[in-house]
């Protein structure tokens, strides 16, 4: 259910229920498979009788009208994938955090001068030293090796040697050259999340109107640091990576990954016209 939170202006929604608020919006009946969530709504307040939006939701639906930038905020962890994200409008930031297993995700309004901090606390960016880092500085091999290894963390044996021994032997069946595999072995053991933000927007490119797209994808390896991934190349397209697709990660820290999230976002003359 939807709920809302006055104290600090909090909305829980599902995706169904903005999909409702973005058509009563722009003045649309919403579709019969989204009159229970309409329902819901109207139980809450937040959308009368007639299909009128609450004062409540002023920003959300703001941001949702005209977005100058859309920020999608993709985490894996233990728990599975979880989505957050961040939709900025001309004058409304509007973040927007998941939980795993839950339907319903938070929406708050956020200063737009801490978007960056924003994105930072999504994905738990901490200025920690390695306490293991491994000797190799960068990692090469396959998308079908790493398969393998986390084919076989799926099902741990429990006995960590034996799993380490178990992913090493993974990634070299694959073709994973010893040195690489040695230190890839480390960090899929010591991994606690990777995650993926894009930034897009509408730009302009030769002069035309053109959909604009960044990304970042990181590991988080825990007391072997942070890892960016070079390759497979962001952003990445549907069917684009294959088995035979190389893997490759270098190792960073977290004020090289705070200069790149800031990278993602375009300068003001980067946005269309009337941004």
């Amino acid at each position: 259910m939807p709920s809302y939170d006055s104290s600090r202006s909090r909305l829980r929604l599902a995706d169904r229920h903005v999909r409702v608020i973005a058509r009563l919006a722009a003045g649309q009946t919403p579709s019969p498979e989204l009159f229970p969530s309409l329902g819901e709504l109207q139980e809450l307040g937040l959308v009368g009788e007639e299909g009128e939006l609450s004062p409540l939701l002023r920003e959300l639906v703001e941001s949702l009208q005209s977005p100058v930038l859309t920020i999608s905020v993709e985490i894996t962890g233990e728990a599975g994938p979880v989505h957050h994200g961040v939709v900025v409008g001309p004058n409304t930031v509007m973040a927007h955090e998941g939980w795993p297993g839950e339907e319903e995700s938070e929406y708050i309004p956020v200063e737009p001068s801490t978007l960056v901090f924003e994105l930072a606390r999504m994905v738990h960016l901490r200025r920690r030293a390695a306490d293991e880092q491994p000797a190799a500085a960068r990692v090469e091999s396959t998308m079908k090796a790493l398969d393998g290894a986390f084919a076989v963390l799926a099902a741990p044996s429990g006995e960590i040697e034996e799993d380490r021994s178990t992913v090493h032997e993974a990634l070299t069946g694959a073709g994973t050259s010893e040195e690489m595999a040695a230190t890839l072995t480390e960090l899929v053991l010591a991994l606690n999340s990777y995650w993926r933000v894009t930034v897009a927007w509408d730009g302009e490119h030769e002069g035309a109107h053109a959909p604009m797209v960044r990304s970042l994808a990181v590991w988080d390896c825990g007391r072997r640091g942070y890892w960016l991934r070079e390759q497979p190349e962001e952003p990445i397209l549907p069917g684009q990576v294959t088995p035979d697709s190389p893997l490759h990660l270098v190792r960073s820290d977290a004020g090289e990954i705070w200069r790149r999230l800031t990278g993602l976002l375009p300068e003001k003359d980067e946005l269309g016209p009337g941004r």
